[in-house]
């Protein structure tokens, strides 16, 4: 594929990435499923809601789960581009910075599918803007906007 192929890849070919590969977590820290989409601006993960996730309380999935699930489909952005795009061996370390109206409308439930969209609205100086939004059976669960730094190191470090 080449670089533009990359930069709008197949729903085909997103779907067959192993999401550890484009994270800094490992398991059970992994709050995203699969990568469904990317662009430039707009990224998508799909998430089912596991009984053994960390953040998951009588059958519920937390607020905490829900804001680590929006920082993870940041971060699983930042993996592919530095892999697919850019091509290079940067692993990249995010810390959220701040989360600003955050609303979550209700808790989804073990077994559900998640679906996480950030859209980055600024990236400037190791910082990025996103306004993310997660969704539920069709309906819009949760919704923020939030600010990550991110350090980057090298993987063959």
């Amino acid at each position: 594929m080449t670089e533009t192929d990359m930069k709008k890849p197949s729903s085909e070919f997103l779907m067959a990435i192993d999401i550890h590969e484009l994270l800094p977590q490992q398991e059970p820290f992994v709050m995203i499923g699969r990568l469904t989409h990317f662009d430039m601006r707009r990224t998508v993960t799909e998430t089912i809601v596991g009984e053994d996730n960390i953040f998951t309380d009588d059958g519920l999935f937390s607020a905490s789960g829900l804001i680590e699930n929006i920082a993870q489909t940041c971060a699983a952005r930042l993996g592919y581009v530095n892999k697919y795009i850019l091509k290079n061996n940067i692993i990249n370390i995010g810390y959220i910075g701040a989360i600003r109206n955050l609303e979550v409308l209700s808790l989804p439930m073990v077994g559900d599918r998640i679906t996480t969209t950030v859209d980055v609205s600024e990236e400037v100086f190791g910082m990025t803007l996103a306004n993310a939004t997660v969704e539920c059976n069709g309906k819009v669960i949760a919704k923020t906007e939030m600010k990550i730094a991110v350090r980057e190191e090298r993987a063959d470090e």
